[in-house]
């Protein structure tokens, strides 16, 4: 994957330079892919069906050959096989170039146990994979501006990137669970742990994409709580000794989450812990319009993942009311970032821009004199805009 070569490059000692430069090569002339498709649960399937239609147009007009292999994952996988992440699930992970997953979860697996959740199937892929970096892109088209519950001049032009630490933090710190005092108080507890290299790894990331965009890194953390936070930010700011290039910023996360309200745009890069970017990066799609508008990547240095950052929504499952704009987007970023193609990304972006300016809206983002439609025609009028690009 180039992003990864570019990325790890500053800080690989010269034989991994070697063999990142061979895999880039590789990567370049490579024309045959695999896609691992995990559809999942609620709106999953809707979405990824849409997706799967503009990936189908983009194989076309590069003259790729990309299989699909589809496996179950989160509650439909527990449903077939007892369990959220089966073995030949994660193993079709680890053999493909890259993993589409909808989404998973549902108020009918609620009272099972705890580690059997389909959430617990996201929490594996990204431990099993080495998923450690989060690429969330916070981005307003033109056309949606009115969409968004704030003021036209508060998001007009917003665009700006959470860099979210995936595979630490409180969601894999141990121990963990419930038990039971000596007097029968029941209590729960988790544990929020960051290594040093950990934390190096994906500040690297967010100062190397800064690099790329207008130069700045807000690192959020709790410093003034939370020790593991302090430990954070200290290694952050040492860090940053090595691209002075870039500016940084500390800020605690309550006072992000006011600021992504009162002013997004004074952001460019925000670096984070797992949970802390779990929960800005939903409140900043909202900014946006709609948080079925996100696109995600995560990254590792062998396998990557995309999916939208919204949910299986099953109040709205099956009922053709789903908004699939933020899983064609991730299609984008797939193909930016693990097949090594920039342009279907540019592609994308601009055929979902051709479409929002064309007054269609699904539910999720409809606005008065705007006309709604349904999941699939969403998902068809944005490959009728691709089409034009590919005979045009």
């Amino acid at each position: 994957m180039r992003f990864l070569v570019e990325i790890f490059f500053p800080v690989c000692n010269t034989w991994r330079k070697q063999r990142f430069k061979r895999s880039l090569i590789f990567a370049i002339m490579k024309n045959n892919f695999n896609i691992a498709v995990m559809p999942g649960d609620g709106i999953g399937p809707e979405v990824v069906q849409e997706a799967l239609k503009i990936l189908k147009i983009i194989e076309s007009k590069l003259g790729l050959k990309i299989s699909l292999s589809e496996a179950p994952v989160g509650g439909a996988a527990y449903e077939a096989t007892g369990h959220p992440l089966p073995e030949a699930s994660l193993e079709t992970a680890r053999n493909a170039d890259a993993v589409l997953l909808g989404a998973v979860g549902g108020p009918q697996w609620e009272n099972i146990d705890f580690s059997l959740r389909p959430e617990r199937a996201l929490l594996g892929l990204r431990s099993s994979l080495g998923l450690y970096a989060n690429l969330r892109p916070v981005r307003i088209f033109p056309a949606l501006v009115d969409a968004s519950t704030l003021k036209r001049e508060v998001v007009e032009g917003l665009d700006l990137l959470v860099v979210r630490e995936l595979t630490g933090g409180i969601y894999f710190g141990e121990p963990r669970g419930v038990d039971t005092l000596a007097d029968g108080t029941r209590r729960g507890f988790n544990t929020l742990v960051y290594t040093e290299p950990e934390i190096e790894r994906i500040a690297r990331i967010a100062f190397d994409v800064a690099r790329k965009r207008n130069k700045s890194v807000c690192s959020v953390d709790k410093a003034n709580v939370l020790e593991a936070t302090g430990f954070w930010r200290e290694v952050v700011t040492n860090l940053h000794s090595s691209y002075s290039d870039v500016e940084l910023s500390h800020m605690y996360v309550d006072n992000c989450a006011m600021q992504l309200v009162r002013n997004p745009k004074q952001f460019d890069v925000i670096l984070t812990t797992n949970m802390f970017g779990d929960i800005l990066s939903d409140e900043a799609s909202m900014l946006t319009g709609s948080i079925g508008m996100l696109p995600s990547a995560s990254l590792g240095e062998k396998h990557a993942m995309y999916e939208p950052i919204h949910g299986s929504a099953p109040d709205i499952a099956g009922q053709e009311l789903a908004n699939p704009l933020a899983t064609i987007l991730s299609v984008g970023m797939m193909f930016k970032y693990s097949l090594d193609r920039e342009e279907p990304n540019a592609w994308i972006e601009s055929a979902v821009e051709s479409v929002l300016a064309k007054r269609v809206r699904t539910r999720d983002i409809m606005s008065p004199g705007m006309k709604e439609v349904g999941t699939q025609t969403m998902g068809d009028l944005v490959a009728e805009e691709l089409e034009k690009k590919k005979n045009g």
